[in-house]
């Protein structure tokens, strides 16, 4: 445990900045009754009135909200793919250099700090933090995806290609396809989306912890804009922030609501469409608030506990009753597939499958960096007491390890469904019954699909309550325990932006305003890896 209770105050030796600024000296503080705010008065006005102005603009014009989001989408990610798969390479080399560096050895809180929660309870909050619902939305369709576009091969129309198979596919070969398809799949929820999370969380962690900033995006830029950081700069740091964390987080959301009123139709017959998806954003949202008012290790913790027992207890049933040998021997062989086929997947320039590169990595990597603030500033807040090297290795591999397992055993055993037993149910099924048409496949189909519903919307609910306390902070310039009532108001505001986005185009709307937040936070976070860098090199060790 930590050696004294306010994580702000080093343990040991470290070389604070030497700056006049206080937290929290630019808020507002407003009491109305047993009521209060505490909000930094430009951060949390600008980035409010942008994000009420955009529900009430995607409302008012639904019927034109879906081709204008479909066409951002496809603009940013068919002209910008290159830039975004680039920034992610530099993202895991750095990682990488920081671990065999002498850097490594900066520890986070001070020299003598200790870590606040076990290994067990920190990696518990680091999985269920950062990919928790994409696992679930994406742990079959998307090897199944892949698989069938790889073994189907590729297409021409005019000379130009037009499918959406991995590299050159693997037409009709379907052990060549399975393992393109896995080798592809880990590509985008290994290395490189943890690689993301770990640099905006170890440069948060490193400005707090050991420089005595303000726990905000902003702080991580000190060495570059010097006091100016606390200005328009600044500010302009935290409103992108705030807007790359709420959309990013609507676009999980919408999902997380898509796939649970899927299982919930799959299991007890309740109808399909945006009424059932909305009124699960808005029920779910306010299970959410009442974890909000409880607090992280309240809260949080103990959801992400329970989500981690029902998630083990859900992929070793379908391991166990499930094609098990193949499976095992897969888990290796996927590993070996995705380190053989890493080079090509990453590399940014003369890609042939524009498809893949833009319909599926430009789209991820656009995510993944418009969830950083959130993810980062949340791993920041559970990691004080860990070195730098044992930060990066923690978050780099035991969360990439568990993700090729989880997609291993559903991907794979989807895969083999369609190969072996020719089972074509989840094939045929839409992108968010997948998940169930493999359950259905499998003994105790109503049983294992209820758990699935219930580790969606339990990973719902954590997102969501994990998302409004990091925004809660960076609208509170940097105030770690800021008054409950801002909590609620972005909880309530992320539940009103997924349910305007669904409205407005659905997954297409989603994922456009993920990807569009996602392309300024990545020259964000690109400044902010150099800028983390010359933070540490000033550490004791």
């Amino acid at each position: 445990m930590k050696e004294n209770n306010d994580p702000m105050i080093p343990d040991g030796e470290v070389n604070p900045i030497d700056t006049d600024y206080q937290v929290g000296q630019d808020n507002i503080v407003v009491n109305v009754g047993p009521f209060g705010l505490d909000i930094h008065n430009r951060v949390f006005a600008v980035s409010g009135v942008m994000i009420i102005a955009f529900v009430v603009l995607t409302l008012m014009f639904q019927a034109e909200a879906e081709p204008f989001f479909g066409s951002i989408r496809n603009w940013l990610t068919g002209n910008l793919d290159g830039f975004f798969m680039g920034a992610a390479n530099i993202f895991v080399i750095l990682c990488l250099g920081l671990v065999i560096s002498p850097l490594g050895r900066v520890r986070l809180g001070g020299t003598e700090a200790k870590p606040d929660y076990s290994y067990l309870g920190w990696f518990s909050m680091l999985f269920a933090a950062g990919m928790g619902i994409g696992l679930m939305y994406y742990g079959v369709s998307e090897p199944l995806g892949h698989f069938g576009t790889a073994f189907a091969g590729p297409t021409f129309e005019n000379g130009v290609r037009t499918d959406f198979a991995p590299l050159a596919g693997a037409a009709g070969d379907a052990a060549a396809a399975q393992k393109l398809a896995m080798a592809a799949t880990i590509y985008h929820w290994a290395l490189h989306p943890w690689a993301i999370y770990a640099i905006m969380a170890l440069g948060l962690a490193l400005f707090s912890f050991n420089k005595g900033l303000p726990l905000t995006i902003r702080s991580v830029f000190y060495p570059i804009l010097g006091e100016r950081v606390w200005g328009w700069p600044g500010h302009i740091i935290d409103i992108l922030a705030i807007l790359a964390t709420l959309f990013g987080l609507a676009t999980s959301l919408g999902l997380g609501a898509s796939q649970a009123a899927s299982g919930l139709h799959s299991v007890f017959g309740l109808p399909l469409g945006e009424t059932t998806e909305i009124l699960l954003v808005l029920g779910i949202t306010g299970l959410a608030l009442f974890s909000v008012v409880a607090g992280l290790d309240a809260g949080v913790k103990k959801l992400s506990e329970i989500n981690m027992i029902l998630a083990v207890l859900l992929v070793f049933f379908v391991l166990v009753v499930g094609p098990t040998i193949a499976i095992l021997s897969g888990f290796f062989d996927n590993i070996v597939s995705y380190l053989r086929y890493l080079p090509q997947l990453a590399n940014p320039v003369g890609r042939e499958d524009t498809g893949f590169a833009t319909g599926w990595t430009a789209f991820y990597w656009a995510w993944w960096i418009s969830w950083s603030p959130f993810v980062g500033m949340f791993i920041a807040r559970v990691s004080r007491g860990r070195t730098v090297r044992e930060f990066i290795i923690s978050v780099l591999l035991v969360p990439s390890v568990a993700c090729v397992f989880w997609m291993t055993v559903f991907g794979g055993t989807a895969i083999q469904q369609v190969v072996a037993d020719g089972y074509q149910t989840a094939v045929n099924a839409e992108l968010p019954l997948q998940l169930f048409a493999v359950l259905n496949g499998l003994p105790l189909a109503s049983i294992t699909s209820f758990i699935a519903i219930v580790l969606v919307i339990v990973f719902f609910v954590t997102s969501s309550d994990s998302g409004s306390l990091v925004i809660d902070v960076i609208s509170a310039g940097g105030k770690v325990e800021a008054p409950t009532p801002q909590r609620v108001f972005w909880c309530v505001f992320e539940g009103l932006v997924a349910v305007s986005l669904i409205l407005g185009g659905g997954l297409i709307a989603l994922q456009a305003m993920a990807v569009s937040t996602g392309f300024p936070f990545t020259i964000v976070l690109l400044i902010a890896a150099f800028s983390m860098v010359k933070g540490l090199m000033s550490e004791p060790r």
